[in-house]
């Protein structure tokens, strides 16, 4: 296992992390698996054995059961690991129950802190954007849990590169405490995370958590063109995220992946998992698994390098087309810097 600083800060987190949104698994969580106490902690095992310090979950995986059993299941060990955990959703009928308030993030913090057993939260992420909280006081709730050390790290999740951008300045102007990382949405599957929010990490010190870096289970080598969602897989009990847009350079991709995977005699799940690791400002991508074998397999991407060919040959055929102003800049590529090299280099030739 490898460890990778957080973006700017001191912390280093291994470059797997256990994502718990199956611990539970109920009402919307639940295709992605039902683990019970007893199956978290040998799932924590796993992961710890492998190197693995960083544990993520969310007060609204399963209405906070998650964070529950990820408490119980940690018990002694807690402060072995860092825990990160996420605020915003609703978690009540109430009209306070959700959003960004300092009265919701106060109440929510501290109910995390109840369910997961703990007197602090490692990484403290807002979960989405909230357009009707005035982002000062957002930071303001923030910063003063970070100065009572309920909290010692903040991070975004969901933002765009706009509202990530807003939110640095804001706090950098009033002297707040700052995101260190954001967690986003990244694969081989969809790469919109290259146009801005890859640029802003690498321009602003952040660093990158990738959730579902196998695309839902979509870049595992079981959806295959032309054949329908395998039974007992996430499509086929519904479950939509991500949303795919084109098909025809999804299966290419599957193709790339199982191809690169069978020379490597691994899974292609292990193949999209190292190349999302390869990517520019990323510290460490989720994993979560509804069985131990599934959860193996994942953990040993930590230790699968893909060579320069591969790379590129996963980079062509996953490419999408450079949005506006993206693709005039390119012509104007003698004087780009790092952040905007990220987002270009696949395109230069």
């Amino acid at each position: 296992m490898q460890y990778r600083q957080l973006g700017s800060s001191g912390l280093r987190v291994s470059t797997i992390t256990l994502g718990t949104m199956g611990f539970g698994g109920t009402g919307w969580a639940t295709p992605v698996g039902s683990i019970d106490v007893d199956g978290a902690r040998r799932q924590l095992d796993l992961a710890r054995a492998a190197g693995v310090n960083l544990i993520d979950t969310a007060d609204v995986y399963s209405d906070g059961l998650s964070e529950e059993i990820l408490g119980e299941a940690l018990g002694r060990n807690r402060d072995e690991v860092l825990i990160a955990t996420k605020v915003r959703g609703a978690m009540g009928d109430g009209p306070n129950d959700a959003g960004l308030s300092r009265h919701h993030i106060v109440e929510a913090a501290e109910a995390s802190l109840r369910r997961l057993r703990t007197d602090h939260i490692d990484l403290y992420q807002v979960h989405e954007w909230d357009g009707q909280t005035p982002l000062e006081e957002t930071l303001k709730a923030l910063d003063d849990l970070v100065r009572s050390g309920k909290v010692r790290y903040i991070g975004a999740s969901n933002y765009t590169g706009w509202q990530l951008m807003k939110a640095l300045w804001t706090s950098d102007r009033g002297g707040l405490e700052r995101f260190v990382s954001q967690q986003i949405y990244y694969s081989l599957q969809a790469r919109d995370a290259e146009s801005e929010l890859v640029p802003v990490s690498i321009d602003q010190g952040l660093g990158i958590l990738v959730w579902s870096p196998i695309a839902g289970g979509l870049l595992s080598g079981k959806y295959r063109r032309g054949q329908d969602a395998p039974e007992g897989t996430r499509r086929f009990e519904g479950w939509t995220e991500p949303p795919v847009h084109d098909e025809d350079r999804l299966y290419s991709t599957i193709d790339a992946l199982v191809e690169i995977g069978a020379a490597h005699d691994v899974s292609a799940a292990r193949v999209a998992l190292a190349y999302t690791l390869a990517k520019p400002a990323v510290t460490s991508v989720i994993v979560g698994a509804r069985t131990e074998e599934q959860l193996a397999d994942n953990l040993a991407a930590a230790d699968l390098e893909l060579t320069a060919d591969e790379l590129a040959r996963l980079d062509a055929v996953s490419l999408e087309p450079l949005r506006y102003p993206h693709w005039h800049q390119l012509g104007a590529a003698d004087r780009i810097g790092p952040a905007t090299r990220a987002l270009l280099q696949p395109h230069l030739g």
